[in-house]
């Protein structure tokens, strides 16, 4: 058998990719299971967004190569989404890179800036991705601690008594996944001066702002933040085109010139009627986002009803698509869980994916119908 190489030794296959399996197994099986495990929106983009992929089709250029830049009237998009959301100020032909879903941006960030051996700051808990990218390119993956103590926030001081000289980059990721703990103006501010002082860029993972959220921030609204600081943000959440693979990375224009070398070398432009459907969807009124958070409002209820059926406990101020919740002392969040879904038929994520500061905690997603919920509800009581 060839031998893979030497970079798969220290990365394993997602969790989902492997759990949705088992799953997939057990439904084929004829077992009811209730999917609470994954962060997929189950409703319908924009009107606007749909009608404007199908009348793409007509166009000559539809089916061509595209920009690697993306074409001008979606970074022009994306500008003006971050004017009138986040109250800052891009160049959309400098400033602004479309992306085939923010997933390949934390590829092509770590492909830009990291050299092997140099260190990656990486939230625990956190996106698996993170590590596993950074492994991928041959960096070295260092974990700092968020705790429920902390409110998830990093503790500055512990990172510079541990020493920061080969750290390159730093994930952070507000409104946080998978604890929901938001961003203060402080904590983004605390970032920036952070970076600034031992030459690290700060990227913040923000594809969560607008899910029951009452505070939407973009950490490049503050000052500095375009010296140390990018910011990748996604459709997938927001306007429910996860499937679409719709991101963008913002941020000064060097850095964007670095990844858009990468990018360039590694895909050959988005397909135009998922750019012109983009559009569309980044010119929504709040109507939409109004719209969208009432559906979840409802879910989430019930959705807290489950984690009390579970004897767990949860903050009611957290954002995002998921309620992180807290086990009883001494539950083994993945034994928990797996018996869950033998037993109940209903699949919930183990705390302990997203790292060691997971153990004794569940994530259960919001991307679930309300009778679907109610049938999980009933199961778990």
């Amino acid at each position: 058998m060839i031998q893979v190489a030497k970079r798969l030794q220290n990365v394993e296959e997602y969790y989902f990719s492997k759990k949705l399996r088992e799953v997939r197994l057990l439904m084929s099986q004829g077992k009811p299971i209730i999917n609470l495990g994954i962060g997929s929106p189950d409703m319908d983009p924009p009107e606007a967004v749909l009608n404007a992929l199908v009348g793409t089709f007509e166009d000559d250029a539809a089916h061509k190569y595209q920009s690697y830049q993306g074409i001008p009237e979606l970074r022009e998009a994306i500008a003006n989404f971050y004017k009138t959301q986040f109250s800052v100020n891009l160049s959309a032909q400098t400033e602004v890179l479309p992306l085939m879903g923010s997933k390949e941006g934390i590829m092509h960030i770590s492909m830009a800036f990291l050299n092997v051996g140099d260190e990656v700051l990486i939230p625990n808990p956190g996106y698996p991705t993170y590590k596993s990218v950074a492994n991928l390119v041959g960096a070295v993956p260092v974990f700092y601690d968020l705790t429920q103590d902390s409110n998830w926030c990093p503790d500055f001081v512990a990172l510079e008594k541990r020493g920061l000289e080969k750290v390159k980059v730093m994930w952070v990721n507000y409104p946080h996944m998978p604890t929901g703990e938001n961003g203060s103006v402080k904590l983004f501010e605390d970032l920036i001066r952070f970076g600034k002082r031992h030459d690290i860029l700060i990227v913040n993972d923000n594809p969560y702002s607008f899910v029951l959220n009452k505070f939407p921030r973009s950490i490049l609204k503050y000052k500095d933040a375009k010296d140390v600081c990018l910011e990748l943000n996604s459709l997938s959440k927001t306007f429910n085109m996860a499937g679409w693979r719709v991101g963008m990375l913002t941020g000064r224009h060097d850095y964007i010139d670095a990844v858009l070398r990468v990018k360039s070398n590694m895909d050959s432009g988005m397909f135009l009627g998922i750019q012109k459907g983009a559009i569309e969807a980044l010119q929504c009124s709040d109507v939409w986002f109004k719209s969208l958070n009432s559906v979840y409002k409802k879910r989430r209820k019930i959705v807290w009803q489950i984690a009390e059926a579970l004897n767990c406990t949860y903050n009611k101020g957290a954002a995002g698509l998921f309620v992180w919740a807290k086990l009883p002392s001494h539950v083994d969040a993945e034994a928990y869980i797996d018996k869950i879904l033998k037993e109940k038929s209903v699949f919930i994520t183990p705390g302990t994916i997203f790292g060691t500061n997971g153990e004794g905690y569940i994530r259960i997603s919001l991307c679930a119908t309300i009778g679907q919920l109610e049938e999980a509800l009933k199961r778990l009581k």
